[in-house]
């Protein structure tokens, strides 16, 4: 069998000789090459089994020129590496008809790996009909990020969009669960009706019936076809919608079903409350939204985002200062991006100054801290919730003389209460102490002692 080629076109000189330094190591030809008009000539004269490119050369997209290859070389199986690490830079080359999308930085085997996957066939076989379609510009783009668990969520939106595949997506309350639901339907090119949106935990159960199936006279959402429909908490779902949701599914032809939980499904199987025969027909594709303290880097590209869509409302224009965007980083977001997004809205509103303080945002996030906790009682009730659900098997079988239970449970509540303290005060040890009411000393060897030194 003849040696292939891959056509490398990377502007980035120290990039393109590891690349292609590996390449050549894994068996491969290489014409290297940072020129988008050299690329184009190699490609027209009929060279090269495969295209490894950047986003950019130069001044030049790559997707300004793409189409024009597509054109001489249909076949040609190209990937795109991306240092843009964004939601429309993967749905860019999905449309474009690329073999894959590999965001920057990429661990170089896995690049080894996509090009010899690449050569062996096509993984996309509906990509060229995806070429003529133009998506929405970066603004119009409801998710945001290019932290490592974001480019996840684009590498898989990337490849459900111009499909009718179901999608679940799993994640926490304020992840963002919705608007991924969102751009997928209107990034892609199979669903040509309108996206809608059913919140299954706030709505009666006579409701969601009807919503969902219609009546006699009127068919409901799941009949639409062309449509995306976003189930959001599919585990409310009450069992005779589940049941005949699994008719719909079975029977095909109606909208394309996109639903979320914050709960574990597979629990709910187990506990017979969801119905296996649904769970698996929705856990077609799954995409996992990251809370927001797994992605703390993209922080700072939403609060300019909050702050911009703040002025479009009319609101003056403001910014963080320093130590407010170091306690905002700090911050493990309980809430997450819509925690987030609502303190920054508030404060663009409220705060007279065009600089917001770290003093701003310590005192909203205290006021927010004291709604949570409307009195000493309803907290104790939760605790004591929480007591029963994971203490109590260990207390029943617990041995008298020689049981570490309340050292145990005690450490378990300590630490994430001094991380929590630690992250309002930026790490300020001092100040920590102070507020939870302790000798400076004593906090110090309790945070070595529950391994926080090195978190």
């Amino acid at each position: 069998m003849s040696q292939k080629t891959v056509l490398l076109a990377e502007d980035d000189a120290s990039i393109r000789l590891v690349v292609n330094q590996t390449l050549v190591t894994a068996g491969y030809q290489v014409r290297a090459t940072s020129s988008v008009e050299a690329l184009e000539r190699w490609v027209r004269n009929g060279e090269g089994d495969v295209v490894v490119t950047d986003v950019y050369l130069g001044d030049t997209a790559i997707f300004e020129v793409l189409p024009s290859i597509k054109l001489a070389r249909p076949d040609l199986p190209i990937i795109v590496m991306s240092g843009q690490n964004t939601i429309l830079t993967a749905a860019s080359a999905a449309r474009h008809g690329v073999y894959d999308y590999l965001p920057k930085p990429f661990d170089i085997d896995q690049l080894t790996t996509l090009v010899g996957r690449a050569l062996k066939g096509p993984l996309r076989k509906d990509a060229a009909a995806a070429e003529a379609l133009k998506g929405p510009g970066e603004n119009s783009l409801p998710l945001i990020g290019r932290s490592e668990p974001m480019q996840e969520v684009y590498r898989i939106i990337s490849r459900v969009m111009n499909t009718d595949l179901t999608v679940l997506i799993e994640g926490e309350s304020g992840t963002g669960k919705e608007l991924a639901a969102q751009a997928i339907h209107e990034l892609g090119n199979e669903m040509t009706g309108p996206f809608k949106a059913l919140d299954l935990a706030a709505m009666p159960t006579e409701r969601i019936s009807k919503d969902l199936f219609g009546t006699p006279e009127e068919p409901g959402l799941a009949f639409d076809k062309g449509a995306t429909l976003y189930l959001d908490e599919i585990g409310d779902l009450p069992a005779e919608a589940q049941t005949q949701l699994v008719k719909l599914m079975r029977e095909a032809g109606g909208a394309r079903i996109i639903a979320s939980t914050r709960k574990p499904l597979g629990a709910l199987v187990e506990e017979g409350r969801f119905r296996e025969d649904l769970f698996y027909r929705i856990n077609v594709v799954r995409i996992f939204m990251p809370p927001l303290r797994q992605r703390k880097e993209d922080i700072p590209e939403l609060v300019r985002a909050f702050l911009i869509r703040a002025q479009r409302k009319g609101l003056p224009s403001k910014q963080l200062e320093q130590a407010a965007m170091d306690l905002v980083m700090a911050y493990d977001w309980p809430g997450n991006v819509r925690e987030l997004e609502n303190l920054i809205m508030r404060l663009a509103a409220l705060s007279p100054d065009a600089v917001i303080s770290q003093r701003d945002i310590e005192r909203e996030l205290r006021a927010e801290a004291l709604k949570d906790i409307s009195s000493s009682s309803s907290f104790e009730k939760e605790v004591e919730t929480l007591l029963h659900k994971y203490v109590m098997a260990d207390l029943l079988q617990a041995d008298p003389d020689d049981s570490d239970i309340h050292r145990s449970i005690m450490e378990q509540v300590e630490r994430p209460l001094i991380k929590l303290a630690l992250s309002v005060t930026s790490g300020n040890k001092l100040r920590t102490a102070a507020l939870l009411g302790v000798n400076r000393n004593t906090l110090r060897s309790r945070i070595n002692s529950l391994g926080l030194a090195d978190d």
